[in-house]
């Protein structure tokens, strides 16, 4: 059999979930992967202008790409508390739309949740994400939005935090913050789809059980190599959302992607849909 490719991050918690399935240390039920990694906007311009069979994409790019995928059950980055964080170089009172912030992806759920919290931030540019702290550093920007492991260093580097950008999704919807998931092409048929997802799920749950197996594994990709950096990385993303989203977490994911939506002129959607069982 051919080997499936997989797109997914090199940060700690998409490496952690995905170790078992890439290394056919849990049951793959006939399936081979063979695995691509690449930066969160890599892979969401990978799955809106290519087709990838399956590939991890930030939740704001769903309502663009929902008419050729579907989400699996397993494998979010899902949860309270893990938002993205906008930090400074000097002290921020606010922002305006003179403000200059540089940003993940214009693709990325964190652009999102800058925008909802900060409408008037307009003059944004994208950077690979890795780059965005030493740019503020630099004064080439005034402010940056922070995802991966950026967000736990940040201090370290004399940056200041302004605002954690999921609080104010948090505070208004009273729901988990959806950063991203696992998308599965629409042209495998459901029981491949379903595969997959059982796949993922035993992967995870792996992982969650023997933690130290994946660990050369994620090391060997991590852009921060701190242990209490990957731990951390790793206990704050990888969570019961990540292992099944459920119903609280797929009732984020369609509020954030009907929100989006509206703001964009998205193909229909049925939300019902959007998501792959786990049977």
């Amino acid at each position: 059999m051919t080997p499936l490719p997989l797109f997914f991050s090199p940060c700690p918690n998409d490496t952690f979930c995905f170790h078992a399935m890439v290394h056919h240390v849990v049951d793959t039920e006939g399936m081979r992967f063979e695995a691509y990694m690449e930066d969160i906007e890599q892979l969401n311009h990978r799955a809106k202008h290519s087709d990838p069979p399956l590939c991890k994409v930030s939740y704001q790019l769903l309502p663009q790409i929902a008419h050729r995928y579907r989400i699996l059950p397993c494998g979010s980055a899902l949860g309270f508390g893990n938002g993205p964080l906008l930090v400074s170089r000097e002290p921020l009172g606010t922002i305006t739309p003179q403000t200059r912030i540089a940003i993940p992806g214009v693709d990325t759920t964190a652009n999102f949740l800058l925008k909802f919290a900060y409408p008037q931030a307009v003059h944004i540019q994208p950077l690979l994400f890795s780059q965005i702290a030493d740019a503020i550093l630099q004064n080439r920007f005034d402010a940056g939005v922070l995802i991966h492991e950026g967000r736990f260093v940040y201090a370290q580097q004399g940056l200041h935090l302004i605002a954690d950008l999921g609080a104010c999704w948090e505070s208004r919807t009273d729901l988990p913050i959806p950063l991203g998931g696992i998308a599965v092409s629409r042209k495998l048929p459901d029981s491949e789809q379903q595969k997959m997802a059982r796949i993922l799920h035993r992967s995870i749950a792996h992982a969650l059980a023997h933690p130290s197996e994946s660990q050369e594994y994620v090391y060997s990709h991590a852009r921060e190599l701190e242990p209490s950096v990957i731990r951390n990385h790793i206990e704050l993303f990888v969570n019961d959302h990540t292992l099944n989203l459920g119903e609280r977490g797929q009732t984020a994911v369609i509020a954030l992607c009907k929100q989006i939506a509206s703001q964009q002129s998205a193909p229909d959607t049925d939300w019902a849909d959007i998501f792959v069982p786990l049977i």
